[in-house]
């Protein structure tokens, strides 16, 4: 694609096209994110659904955390595969990772490291620590399906076929619920067990589709008709230069210097690994806010409870939050090799967040928070009574992440990764100086003591960005002037 129908495609962004670009990966993560809400009421249903609540949100903090060097493989695949070298050397790349994930489980799985942790460290009671290790078993296929899963997705949006990542995530959605309702009604298994084993079918399911659909992107790469072409990967170019596929290729052109640390030449697994390394230490970081949570929310007012209804709380929450999270991999594709759809993005970006702030909101601090809390998730009134107040203290959060996934994708875009790093370290360390404060010091209620946390430790983190974001910004128009 020429160089100048690319920046004018960077620059004739609307929020039409943006929305068309961006809207079937925010389906995948809402449609992720209703997964939390929907175990949570199926586990509040089954037998002790206080423990069963309880023991099924530790089980997935630390799941999620031997899942964390695997996340940024959706972002890494979109921006550095743009051929079968760099495909292979990147799949390879993502084998180690996931080897390594579920290596780290497996350690968390031997008793006298399972008990330690969560009876020595978390100060679980004995019965949550018991069905939380069974939880954490069913867990085990978890973290290399997730890395599988997102390097597929990654190639599939490099790409241009973000409609199939969606897909892909219907089927995730399907198996998942055709599994928790027959463990439910067909076995024994603690309700803790069932929502952890439905998770991890459904996202074995979704890796073993998401590689079926990347079929044809992978052929393009790896036939010899297209090594070494400017147009690796990418889908047939549209008679309507406006279609969507167009500006995701304007995004990751191979002929763009950010599109990946090897440009014009072999991607070589160092290249890979400097790429990465931030990357993974951002998502390591900042996963383990939610197991410290835990830990906190443990020798706070009210453990049992607000370990309770953090799970519930945490994917109500995350519905609103995920479609900011998704829009961090559409701003890393729209905003262009010298940032011209950056005013564009960002408009369309704070509209977004106001938008699911507000619709937050308005569920938190209405009658619309009982039917949630108690017809919906299925939590008593009195859990509910927890859920409610913590709820209400998140509701700025999603305007936040929004803001968060601009900042961070554009310093992607710009190759400045170093910054991400310092922002998620600012971030825990605020969560946990907040939680002390208000949760240790005041005596507040574990949960909303928890929220408070993650909501100024949010801010933060926005607010060491802001300057960040506008020095990588000056700084590749300062570059580009002085090569061109």
């Amino acid at each position: 694609m020429p160089s100048n129908s690319m920046a004018r495609a960077a620059t004739d962004l609307s929020p039409r096209r943006i929305l068309a670009f961006w809207a079937p990966l925010a389906a995948t993560w809402v449609m992720m994110a209703v997964e939390g809400p929907y175990l949570a009421a199926v586990v509040a249903r089954l037998p002790e659904p206080t423990l069963g609540l309880a023991a099924y949100g530790v089980a997935i903090a630390m799941a999620v955390l031997m899942e964390a060097p695997v996340i940024m493989l959706l972002s890494a695949s979109t921006a550095l595969v743009e051929d079968a070298v760099s495909y292979r050397r990147l799949r390879t790349f993502a084998h180690g990772l996931n080897a390594f994930s579920t290596v780290m489980l497996l350690v968390v799985l031997v008793p006298p490291v399972h008990g330690w942790l969560m009876i020595g460290v978390l100060g679980l009671p004995e019965d949550l620590a018991r069905l939380t290790y069974g939880a954490l078993w069913c867990f085990l296929p978890w973290p290399a399906a997730i890395g599988y899963r997102r390097f597929w997705q990654g190639v599939l949006i490099r790409s241009g076929r973000t409609r199939l990542v969606a897909g892909g995530t219907v089927v995730r959605l399907v198996a998942m619920s055709a599994a928790a309702i027959a463990l439910a009604v067909s076995t024994d298994l603690p309700g803790a067990s069932v929502g952890a084993s439905a998770l991890s079918f459904g996202v074995v399911v979704e890796a073993v589709a998401a590689r079926w659909m990347a079929r044809g992107a992978i052929g393009a790469l790896l036939g010899p008709a297209h090594r070494g072409a400017a147009g690796v990967g990418r889908p047939p170019v549209s008679a309507d230069p406006h279609d969507i596929a167009e500006i995701g290729r304007v995004g990751v052109s191979t002929a763009d210097p950010s599109a990946g640390p090897a440009e014009g030449g072999e991607l070589r697994f160092s290249e890979i690994g400097r790429f990465y390394l931030p990357l993974m230490l951002t998502s390591l970081i900042g996963i383990a806010i939610q197991p410290m949570l835990t830990f906190f929310m443990g020798r706070a007012a009210s453990p049992v409870e607000s370990l309770a209804v953090f799970p519930v709380v945490h994917s109500l929450g995350f519905i609103f939050r995920a479609v900011g999270l998704s829009f961090q991999d559409a701003v890393i594709a729209l905003l262009g090799r010298r940032n011209q759809g950056y005013a564009e993005i960002r408009r369309f970006a704070i509209g977004l967040g106001a938008g699911l702030s507000g619709v937050l909101g308005l569920i938190a601090f209405t009658p619309l928070s009982h039917l949630w809390f108690v017809h919906v998730s299925g939590l008593t009134p009195e859990l509910a009574s927890f859920a409610i107040p913590a709820a209400r203290v998140l509701t700025p959060v999603p305007f936040l992440g929004v803001v968060l996934s601009l900042q961070r994708g554009t310093l992607i875009r710009n190759r400045t990764t170093g910054p991400i790093i310092v922002a998620t370290a600012a971030e825990i360390v605020a969560v946990a100086a907040v939680f002390v404060a208000v949760g240790w010091g005041l005596g507040w209620v574990g949960a909303t003591a928890a929220f408070t946390g993650f909501l100024f430790g949010r801010l933060t983190a926005n607010i060491y960005l802001t300057p960040k974001v506008r020095g990588a910004r000056k700084s590749t128009v300062s570059r580009d002037q002085a090569s061109s």
